[in-house]
């Protein structure tokens, strides 16, 4: 029995199952990519990895952005999603990819103006990042059916144009350390999945943008700013 209504599970599809995976918690690493961290004026190499968080009902499977309020600069950023089937605490880089059940495509789209303000004013920024809707995503691909992706292009388009393009060798923090670090932090359980940072190239969206997502071995996914 509940004080107040009891709100719906937030699930991703499987691709090509009808099963749903459940999700506990949303991590995202920052500045992962070398070349986007000197677009956003850091030193990749001068840095620990960091870690925000966005809210399991920001994932949203339905191939639709809606532009935000309070903002007229929105970036799109193109992200491999990592799902995890387990997880505990400390756990070794070794023994880290035994807890990934999937992967999927993401976007992380940002408030970039508020995001803004707010490092200048040295305030979080969950108000630039964690917003309704704020990470499209495709579906899951279980380990089983696509091993684990160390490397492959990633990329996204925005109304045909190449707007993003890297490789998933480039990332800074691979999967298994983002796994083992988050692991000496948080407790991590299923239903966690991290969204693994962004290649160069991020930029602003308009309504009626249309988005493409890739990676290969996922595949593409399409998303439109509405």
């Amino acid at each position: 029995m509940f004080a107040i209504k009891e709100l719906p599970r937030v699930t991703l599809p499987i691709f090509g199952s009808d099963a749903q995976y459940p999700v506990r918690r949303v991590y995202c690493i920052g500045r992962n990519y070398a070349a986007h961290a000197v677009e956003m004026g850091h030193d990749p190499y001068r840095e620990s990895p960091f870690f925000f968080q966005k809210n399991p009902d920001n994932l949203d499977p339905s191939g639709a952005f809606p532009y935000p309020q309070h903002s007229n600069n929105v970036h799109h950023e193109v992200e491999m999603l990592v799902a995890l089937k387990s997880g505990g605490t400390n756990i070794p880089i070794r023994e880290a990819l035994n807890h990934v059940y999937g992967y999927a495509l993401a976007l992380d789209m940002t408030r970039r103006d508020l995001q803004s303000a707010q490092k200048k004013m040295g305030r979080p920024w969950e108000i630039g990042k964690a917003f309704e809707r704020s990470a499209p995503c495709g579906p899951l691909h279980p380990v089983d059916t696509v091993g684990h992706l160390k490397q492959g292009r990633i990329a996204l388009r925005v109304n045909g144009e190449i707007r993003q393009e890297g490789d998933l060798n480039q990332m800074i923090w691979k999967v298994p350390e983002m796994i083992a670090y988050l692991s000496e932090y948080f407790e991590l359980a299923p239903g966690d999945v991290i969204l693994s940072g962004t290649p160069a190239g991020v930029a602003a969206v308009n309504k009626g943008d249309q988005m493409e997502m890739s990676i290969e071995g996922l595949g593409s996914a399409l998303v439109t700013v509405i």
